[in-house]
């Protein structure tokens, strides 16, 4: 059974008004910051898959390539596809969708999301990402959380968003749905450039931790924890490395540690005590703006 076009439904729940999470490797997707925490949120909550999105019309298999597997001797494909999961909370239900960015037909695409999330009554959506920027791994992972819903931001904390540039999916997805009347939150963490090469295991936490606190579910703490502690060891290997060592030094400089950050004041940014550095955030949007098609 189809819900719209491109979506082929593989089982019913009976979901209850569920909030939708989505997020997508590449351009958003520094580190995997923002694909890993839906993995791991799906992991955690024992999600089964409901849905999938068929690739073929949105996507450069010259870019995202297939996989070749071997299953009782027989040769098979594996074809990329944006994949939706399902899972019933005590606290509410929800619907994570991941998969790779689209390379072609993005109103396409949104309309097959907007489609799904209309299926299946949505009451919520959060788009997450993750993106590089000239920020020093031992400082608290740097988390952005905005909305244009006047109730998401009271809720929970969240800004407007004053970004003006070049965006990706999850930017173009989330105004999408809010054209469609679905209330939307975009929660996005930084990642050292520096560690582009690792997994950013900090960016998937925080960005889980803030999920968990909008939707009210437990975060998977141990889970986490083992990860960034991994993460954290490769790190330190790599400034072993004299020059990148002294580069990070000067980030910590020209970064110092402030207690009274306005991050702290209240709702979901206060709960996970995350910095809010202006001027962070003013060199990450010139970054994007700057990098337009590259």
């Amino acid at each position: 059974m189809r819900a719209v076009d491109d979506v082929q439904l593989l089982s019913e729940l009976g979901l209850r008004r569920p909030v939708l999470l989505f997020g997508f490797t590449g351009w958003n997707d520094a580190g995997e910051g923002a694909s890993n925490a839906i993995r791991v949120l799906a992991e955690h909550w024992d999600a089964t898959q409901v849905a999938e999105v068929d690739a073929e019309p949105f996507t450069d298999f010259a870019t995202v390539r297939p996989f070749v597997v071997i299953d009782e001797g027989r040769r098979q494909i594996v074809w990329p596809t944006v994949d939706v999961w399902a899972a019933s909370l005590p606290s509410t239900d929800v619907l994570l969708v991941i998969g790779p960015e689209p390379a072609m037909q993005w109103r396409r695409f949104c309309n097959q999301v907007v489609g799904l999330a209309k299926h299946y009554d949505v009451s919520t959506a959060i788009g997450l990402g993750a993106l590089l920027a000239e920020y020093p791994h031992r400082r608290p992972a740097h988390l952005t959380a905005t909305s244009t819903d006047d109730s998401l931001r009271e809720r929970f904390g969240l800004r407007a968003p004053t970004y003006e540039g070049p965006t990706g999916i999850v930017g173009v997805l989330g105004e999408a749905l809010t054209t469609a009347g679905v209330p939307t939150a975009s929660l996005w963490s930084a990642v050292p450039t520096y560690t582009a090469q690792l997994t950013a295991a900090k960016a998937t936490a925080v960005l889980v931790r803030a999920t968990c606190a909008m939707v009210g579910a437990a975060v998977p703490t141990t889970a986490l924890a083992a990860a960034v502690a991994d993460y954290e060891s490769r790190v330190a290997d790599l400034l072993e490395d004299d020059k990148l060592a002294a580069y990070v030094r000067r980030l910590e400089e020209a970064m110092p540690v402030d207690d009274d950050a306005d991050g702290a004041a209240a709702g979901l940014l206060g709960e996970l005590d995350v910095d809010d550095d202006s001027r962070l955030v003013a060199e990450v949007e010139q970054f994007l703006r700057e990098s337009g098609d590259n």
